[in-house]
């Protein structure tokens, strides 16, 4: 499950709702080097085998595939290290999206006019998107369908309760 950290601050000019958004990886650091290592042995015994076989030449191959399987994974771990922060005060929400440690997007929205809503895509995953006077923005596409109906629920309430005050 991708980890949504809520916050809530104490003070009356503090966050009234305060989420981080995080993909979700399955596999532990521990894990990869576990499973990298489990490729490795495979692979060198079945390159022992073909090697004695005469086939010296597939010894390459299966280098080659431990290569890639690890270059995929190092990928998608960089790829992790993005998250986005959504913050609702009284007067603004502020979307915040970093990818591997920097800032690459700032936004903040009216809460007021502002409507939550995860559309449904026929063709593609399923949107969580924000709309406010005319302006449209995704966020938590890394999120799972249920993750993203969970986290518009949520917003959906607190901008609720900035509405009512």
């Amino acid at each position: 499950m991708t980890r949504v950290e809520h916050r809530n601050g104490p003070a009356p000019d503090a966050a009234l709702f305060d989420a981080v958004l995080y993909p979700h990886r399955s596999l532990s650091p521990t894990g990869f080097l576990i499973l990298m290592t489990a490729i490795s042995c495979c692979s060198i015994a079945l390159g022992a085998v073909f090697w004695i076989a005469g086939a010296w030449p597939v010894v390459g191959f299966f280098g080659l595939d431990v290569f890639l399987i690890y270059v995929a994974f190092r990928l998608s771990y960089r790829d992790a290290r993005r998250y986005e922060i959504v913050r609702l005060t009284r007067t603004e929400l502020t979307i915040e999206r970093f990818v591997r440690g920097r800032q690459v997007m700032q936004k903040q929205l009216q809460p007021y006019w502002l409507n939550v809503r995860v559309e449904e895509e026929r063709t593609g995953p399923d949107r969580l998107m924000l709309r406010s006077h005319g302006q449209a923005l995704e966020i938590g596409a890394f999120l799972s369908p249920p993750e993203k109906q969970d986290f518009a629920d949520n917003l959906t309430d607190a901008l609720a309760k900035v509405r009512s005050a």
